[in-house]
């Protein structure tokens, strides 16, 4: 049965299935041999060897962590000296890579995986999938129930429309929202339209997925299929 190219990729744990288009753009990735550049290509994985960076692919057993991400850490699979990365937290002889990202300043929950499928089921935007924010601010100001329904309209912020889904006020410094979109700094930028100072950012969900007491800098294992 043949299947695409940019998707064995993504089974085999390389990256995503939207970053492996780009691999196969930069001719990093050979078919029998040869460099194919057409998203398009399509592969018997009985039968045809594909190659990335002239290493062969093959598939491997997935995995699935979850972590809850401290703050100072960047989420990336690149390593920049001097700086703290997840990957350290999760000291694993296995490749694999973050679910969407937290800013450097933000705290929570966070998938890892080497399943580029899964992956994009949970951070392509057309999924829609719920992702549930705390959000802790350095004192209250104004009216926050106002300025919030107005971040459910939303607002275009470098030409972007940001906005959030729902919200639940806790206190008048602690505010619960929920996210479908996956703008980078999308609640910072919100909450900077009408001057708040965000002192703590944590997810505490992921679709069905929740924190719950997974204790900072911990991680575990988990089955999400």
């Amino acid at each position: 049965m043949l299947t695409r190219l940019n998707k064995y990729l993504a089974d085999c744990g390389i990256t995503s299935r939207r970053k492996a288009e780009d691999l196969i753009l930069a001719g990093k990735i050979k078919v029998n041999e040869q460099v194919t550049k057409n998203l398009a290509t399509k592969i018997d994985p009985n039968k045809d060897k594909v190659y990335f960076n002239n290493v062969l692919v093959q598939k491997e057993k997935f995995i699935y962590i979850m972590l809850n991400k401290p703050t100072g850490y960047t989420c990336t699979t690149k390593k920049f000296k001097n700086e703290d990365n997840i990957l350290d937290l999760v000291n694993i002889d296995k490749k694999i890579f973050p679910v969407g990202r937290l800013d450097k300043k933000s705290q929570g929950l966070l998938f890892l995986t080497n399943d580029g499928d899964w992956a994009y089921s949970l951070t392509h935007p057309k999924f829609q999938i719920e992702k549930e924010y705390n959000v802790t601010l350095r004192e209250p100001q104004g009216d926050i129930t106002q300025n919030l329904n107005e971040m459910k309209k939303g607002i275009k912020d470098e030409d972007e429309f940001l906005k959030i889904k729902s919200f639940k006020i806790n206190s008048p410094t602690s505010i619960n929202l929920v996210l479908t979109q996956g703008h980078k700094r999308e609640i910072r930028r919100l909450f900077k339209r009408f001057d708040y100072h965000i002192s703590q950012l944590k997810r505490v969900r992921i679709d069905k997925w929740k924190l719950g007491t997974l204790g900072v800098s911990k991680w575990k294992y988990f089955q999400p299929k």
